[in-house]
């Protein structure tokens, strides 16, 4: 069990630890980012709550071998209620603390949030699992957790420090996690479906699967680069 449980939280904290190593410039306190983390970590109660709320409700007006019942659970239920509730942490949290100064600042919390959330919900599904799941999800579910921060990360950060348009980047960033976010797990979900897999074969579903995550990587690490030399251009012109 130890053995488990040490590797569900280690891609969370990993992760963590790499983002904390790209802020180079104006490192931000790790008290604060360890409240973050928590606070991230707490989110998968409501999260949950959420969606225990709302299955029944789902599988009482749709078919659950429907592709409507798999695409409104992906995206209307799983996706919202987890990154809204991330969201929500970063926001209150995050976005009103005096060391959120950059807009990098915005990528960091919102990581430490996703990871926090991340590394709980891993806990859970490993230790019912078993190491395979373990390691597939030390590759996928996790980074792609951490994908969708950095995406919802980086729109905050431009909200904070772009006053033309901070609303307009709230809801990008918002949008932009629960759409890489519901589109991963509906080509995972609808693989239980065995009306879908009549027609679709479950290696181009996973393959989709595997599109949208590595989509929304390489839009993150696009992301962490942009927000880096905003932050290296600041930290020079302060000399």
């Amino acid at each position: 069990m130890l053995s488990l449980v040490t590797l569900a939280l280690a891609p969370g904290i990993a992760i963590a630890c790499y983002i904390y190593c790209k802020d180079k410039y104006d490192r931000e306190p790790v008290a604060a980012l360890t409240t973050a983390f928590v606070l991230g970590a707490l989110c998968i109660i409501p999260a949950i709550v959420i969606q225990r709320a709302l299955l029944p409700l789902l599988t009482r007006h749709s078919d659950i071998y429907s592709l409507k019942y798999y695409l409104v659970w992906a995206f209307g239920v799983v996706a919202i209620s987890e990154e809204g509730c991330k969201f929500m942490a970063l926001r209150l949290y995050a976005y009103r603390n005096k060391a959120f100064d950059e807009p990098f600042d915005g990528i960091v919390y919102s990581v430490m949030v996703g990871m926090g959330f991340a590394t709980v919900e891993n806990v859970l599904y490993v230790t019912n699992s078993g190491i395979t799941t373990g390691i597939i999800r030390m590759f996928l579910s996790v980074p792609a957790h951490a994908s969708f921060a950095v995406l919802m990360g980086y729109h905050v950060g431009m909200a904070k420090f772009n006053t033309r348009r901070p609303v307009l980047h709230m809801i990008k960033g918002i949008l932009l996690a629960v759409f890489f976010h519901g589109a991963y797990d509906f080509f995972l979900f609808i693989q239980n479906n065995p009306n879908a897999t009549k027609y679709v074969s479950t290696g181009l579903l996973v393959a989709g699967a595997l599109l949208t995550y590595g989509i929304a990587v390489r839009m993150a690490l696009k992301a962490i680069r942009l927000h880096q030399e905003l932050s290296k251009q600041a930290f020079f012109n302060t000399l």
